[in-house]
């Protein structure tokens, strides 16, 4: 008994960095904000000649795509006055390659909710003082843990700048070259050049580093709390 609390204390102390990744990297995929922010500061208008209200379809349609059950994506836009098809077969091909690893996320991000939210109704149905703080405690590290593998991906990023570790991971995510894409003729570069995605990535750094040290915070603050409670 005591074996598997343990051990279901420890998986949920070790799920809790996971689902806060998980779900920062699906609000991102998800942000009309995010995507609108980057077309207007890398002008994106202008090296496409896409009207703002075409790129505004583009956003919807992929976020769309994204949360659709569509094996491929298909995007007609109007540019010049005609009808246009946005993406070649190899754009594509890639973005099918991208759902698959945004599905993954959002896999992640269901299966450590729903233990998580499960780990905690026991812990706070159970009604007894030590539950709670177990609790409590679970947070306070896992937030903490969480918090310490973004400082990780930091200290790494000071050993690497931001170009290779781009390329390390779309080499460590893909199996094919198709993401290797010509940024003056694929829409799919135009419309996101890496520096949107160094953009996307201090932001993920900010929210998570954000909701991390808030949890930690008032965790450990009521840890705190309530031990100086129990002396007294």
């Amino acid at each position: 008994m005591k074996t598997s609390g343990a051990v279901t204390k420890w998986l949920f102390i070790l799920t809790l960095p996971a689902l806060l990744i998980s779900a920062t990297i699906a609000v991102e995929f998800n942000s009309h904000e995010l995507y609108n922010r980057g077309y207007q500061k890398y002008g994106v208008s202008q090296t496409t000649g896409l009207s703002q209200t075409e790129l505004e379809k583009v956003t919807t349609e992929l976020i769309n795509y994204f949360n659709s059950n569509e094996e491929y994506l298909s995007l007609t836009i109007i540019k010049d006055s005609q009808p246009f098809k946005l993406f070649n077969q190899r754009e594509i091909a890639h973005m099918k390659d991208v759902k698959r690893l945004v599905r993954m996320d959002y896999h992640l991000l269901l299966g450590t909710a729903i233990y998580i939210g499960a780990y905690a109704g026991i812990c706070l149905l159970w009604r007894r003082r030590r539950y709670w703080r177990r609790l409590v405690w679970g947070v306070a590290i896992g937030s903490s843990l969480a918090l310490g593998v973004i400082v990780a991906m930091g200290l790494a990023s000071t050993v690497m700048d931001f170009d290779q570790l781009f390329l390390k991971f779309h080499h460590l995510a893909f199996t094919n070259q198709l993401w290797m894409l010509d940024p003056t003729k694929d829409y799919l570069i135009m419309l996101f050049p890496e520096d949107f995605w160094y953009d996307a990535t201090m932001l993920f750094a900010k929210i998570t580093i954000g909701v991390s040290a808030t949890l930690c915070g008032l965790s450990w603050g009521y840890l705190r709390l309530s031990k100086r409670q129990s002396k007294n």
